[in-house]
């Protein structure tokens, strides 16, 4: 990665090229989803018309942000200049030096973006640098429900939701073979799950004994909420079916499947935050993972420092909103936010909700096989009757495990 001195001169000469008689051509590439290529086109073809001096080229590929890490460490050299990117994959990206930092208007970028405290500038930062600009900050859970079986007091309650659910002959749901989902009832009840500093092991508690609410606790609530006639646990393929054939009438899920909430529930349609769970006869509040989608610049771009005003041009407030007129991603940006277009929708407003209750997702590799064979134990009924500790123990020495 180029650094230092020698970073800020190439900087300054990217910025200070002038265009003799409007010959010299300056050449980007670009990496987005499939399904925003138009929007993007758009957000592309606004950039050269609001730099009219300048004779832009721009190249915009295909490449979902589930796999961009993947992709650009494949090859950095030839990454794109520009690409967007799932915040968990900032860590990986940053220690093969596969990202620029951000030194074209950082501070404008952060207060744009909610200030260094908001959690999507920390997704985009690592030790108070800022690495990528923010783009959504939508990528959370929290839960669906059609109003016509739940009040707003009822769905302050998982054990009220589900009572409701199962004297209706319906469900809710929530994927817990899913570490993403699990997430929720341990760090609810206090217990922790985070990154180590070598940045790829894990550091967990959740088998503790000794903290207010032990992990057997969180086990013995999880296996309760299993066993409860009005819950089921799904995948979000299975979810949506659920909602369509009238079966599921409330569940934890993302921005992704609001519209489908919304056309099978129509004015009934309702989202909130997560309610709270039983553990040890106390009521807690059940937490979430948060995440964002970020747009970052190549550390072997050519062209550093236009390919940054080109970032930073596809994530301002004006884009962020068509984001999410055009796509429903619920933006970073708090002006953007604060649009009483984006204000208006229910999902967006219970992910706003609940995001005092959610952390930034930081994991390392061998967080989430664990995390499905416990879930898949939890959904069963714990069918070899395992020692709740044991089943904990054995979880944790398989998140912390180092990796090969």
């Amino acid at each position: 990665m180029k650094k230092g001195l020698s970073l800020l001169l190439a900087l300054a000469l990217a910025l200070s090229v002038t265009m003799a008689l409007g010959e010299d051509v300056i050449k980007l590439s670009v990496w987005g989803a499939e399904e925003d290529q138009a929007m993007l086109g758009g957000m592309i073809e606004a950039f050269k018309e609001a730099n009219p001096d300048k004779n832009f080229e721009v190249t915009l590929g295909v490449c979902s942000e589930s796999i961009a890490k993947d992709t650009v460490l494949t090859d950095l050299e030839s990454a794109p200049d520009v690409f967007a990117f799932a915040d968990d994959q900032l860590n990986e990206l940053l220690m093969a030096g596969a990202l620029q930092e951000v030194l074209l208007n950082p501070e404008t970028v952060i207060e744009a973006n909610g200030g260094p405290n908001a959690a999507a500038v920390q997704a985009a930062s690592e030790d108070g640098k800022l690495f990528a600009y923010p783009m959504t900050a939508d990528n959370g859970y929290f839960m669906f429900y059609d109003k016509s079986y739940f009040t707003e007091e009822d769905v302050k309650s998982l054990d009220r939701m589900m009572e409701v659910a199962a004297a209706s002959g319906k469900k809710i749901t929530m994927q817990l073979d899913s570490g993403w989902y699990l997430y929720s009832f341990f760090s609810g009840a206090g217990l922790t799950m985070k990154l180590a500093e070598d940045g790829s092991t894990n550091q967990c508690d959740w088998n503790a004994v000794d903290t207010p609410l032990r992990g057997v606790d969180v086990v013995e609530a999880l296996l309760a909420v299993t066993a409860n006639p009005g819950f089921i646990g799904l995948n979000d393929g299975a979810f949506v079916s659920g909602i369509k054939d009238g079966s599921i009438i409330a569940g934890v899920n993302g921005v992704w499947n609001a519209q489908v909430a919304e056309e099978a529930w129509g004015e009934n349609y309702a989202a909130t935050k997560l309610p709270a769970y039983t553990v040890a006869g106390q009521q807690v509040q059940m937490a979430s993972f948060a995440g964002c989608k970020l747009v970052g610049v190549s550390a072997y771009s050519k062209q550093t420092g236009y390919a940054m005003l080109l970032a930073e041009w596809l994530t301002n407030e004006e884009n962020q909103v068509t984001r999410f007129e055009k796509r429903g991603l619920g933006p970073s940006n708090v002006k953007a936010g604060s649009s009483e277009t984006v204000k208006a929708s229910p999902a967006i407003a219970a992910l706003a909700e609940q995001a005092q209750f959610a952390t930034i997702q930081r994991v390392g590799g061998n967080y989430w096989a664990p995390t499905e064979t416990f879930g898949s134990i939890m959904y069963n009924g714990n069918p070899d009757n395992t020692d709740l500790q044991t089943l904990l123990d054995n979880l944790v020495a398989g998140i912390t495990a180092p990796v090969e």
